[in-house]
């Protein structure tokens, strides 16, 4: 009777040991789930898929989306996979940043699964810009110094969400001709957020980035090559670029023309062909960025700030422009730089989420307001179709409308707008 009470308590005590050693383990896996992600652990990871995000409704900014509809964007977007977002500004009169930044955290607290992230842009202008006084591009605006505190303060409110801060935005290109400043203006607050950072004042995590055309950063024009770029880049923690084979097609369509010996092609060969050339061109542009960057810092990582492909344009890209407009083609270039930059560990913040009418409030048919991947009627445009087919959007709305997709999903319908790249146009 002894030997087997001694041999129930023995075995008794093995079963707690391996209990607590199982309940130990899975303690730690929780605590791994849990661990706090910094940009290092996100950009680059193809689980975190990025993109650009506007949730303007209406043809003004003065309309702010309300923190409920900026919920329903998050949710939509979540659904998509989409982890990491981007944002503008964060001017005193335009709390649209801010508000998603309060609506992710509503989220997270409802839903202990909900996971996103956020670059936070801060705009950056010269000395008279968006006057009716001449832009002064060697002078910066005295405005900037509150756009970058507004975004530090922000960042350290929600340190959980805001990985990144991105000072201005297409701010030294010289086609921004209302605003752009030089590079040492960028310079100066980059190197600003750093110190805030060394100092304790900003996470030691979190990185710090310009977000700018390609030729901004080195990858075409020599002009843009100077000391303070170089500077710049050796001051952010990761170069963000921007490239649009949707406008070369008008500003630069050597590439975009059906060449000679495809004439005989069907129309929607030569579409497939000219679209993979968009493609190799985002790519030519990128490697321009690297192989400069690279030649500066061999350790700076180049991730794409914006890239996208409008599917409506009243202007240079539709009937008788360059003809890139339509979803069909955008439904071939979001795929391209999905797979590519997936593959190859590059963050592409596409863009955008949505349809955004204040962009070119005087034209309902710009190609600015038509760049999103879902329309303001809530119906997903040809890219994601498929998400659609698979239920990602299940008891989600926009304003009251559920997901659907364009053209009522008929795609023989859809084919019938898709435009064959004009091979010779006038400019």
């Amino acid at each position: 009777m002894k030997n087997k009470l001694q041999t129930f308590l023995y075995v008794t005590l093995l079963i707690s040991m391996i209990s607590c050693v199982k309940s130990e383990k899975k303690e730690d896996k929780n605590l791994k789930v849990k661990k706090e992600l910094t940009a290092a652990d996100i950009l680059g990871n193809p689980d975190f898929l990025a993109i650009s995000y506007g949730g303007y409704r209406e043809k003004t900014r003065e309309a702010q989306p309300t923190i409920p509809q900026l919920k329903e964007d998050l949710k939509i977007m979540y659904a998509m996979g989409i982890r990491i977002l981007r944002t503008y500004n964060v001017q005193p009169k335009l709390p649209h940043a801010a508000n998603i930044l309060e609506a992710i955290s509503q989220l997270k607290k409802e839903d202990a699964n909900f996971e996103m992230y956020v670059m936070l842009g801060a705009w950056i202008d010269c000395l008279n810009a968006w006057t009716d006084k001449a832009p002064d591009h060697n002078v910066e605006s005295p405005q900037n110094e509150g756009e970058i505190a507004r975004a530090v303060a922000l960042a350290n409110k929600y340190p959980d969400i805001v990985k990144v801060i991105a000072v201005g935005n297409e701010a030294m290109v010289k086609w921004a001709t209302s605003y752009f400043v030089q590079p040492n203006v960028i310079l100066k607050w980059v190197n600003h957020l750093q110190n805030l950072k060394k100092e304790g004042k900003l996470s030691k995590d979190l990185w710090i980035t310009s977000s700018d055309d390609f030729a901004s950063w080195g990858g075409d024009d020599e002009a843009y090559r100077v000391k303070d770029l170089e500077d710049l880049i050796k001051a952010v923690d990761y170069v963000s670029m921007h490239t649009y084979p949707y406008h070369y097609s008008h500003y630069v369509p050597g590439f975009w023309k059906v060449p000679d010996n495809e004439q005989n092609l069907s129309d929607i060969e030569k579409v497939d062909n000219a679209m993979n050339r968009a493609f190799k061109k985002a790519q030519h542009l990128y490697n321009k960025v690297s192989e400069y960057v690279k030649s500066i810092d061999s350790t700076k990582a180049i991730h794409i700030g914006e890239t996208g492909w409008a599917t409506i344009s009243s202007g240079h890209y539709g009937e008788n422009g360059s003809r890139a407009t339509d979803q069909y083609k955008q439904g071939l270039y979001y795929k391209y730089m999905r797979e590519w930059t997936n593959k190859e560990g590059i963050s592409c913040f596409y863009f955008e989420a949505f349809d955004e009418q204040w962009k070119d409030a005087g034209n309902p048919l710009g190609s600015e307001n038509h760049f999103g991947l879902i329309n303001l009627k809530g119906e997903a445009k040809y890219p994601i179709w498929d998400l659609v087919d698979k239920g990602t959007f299940k008891g989600l709305t926009r304003d009251g409308n559920k997901i659907t997709k364009t053209f009522n999903g008929d795609k023989e319908e859809m084919l019938k707008t898709v435009l064959v790249p004009n091979t010779d146009y006038p400019r």
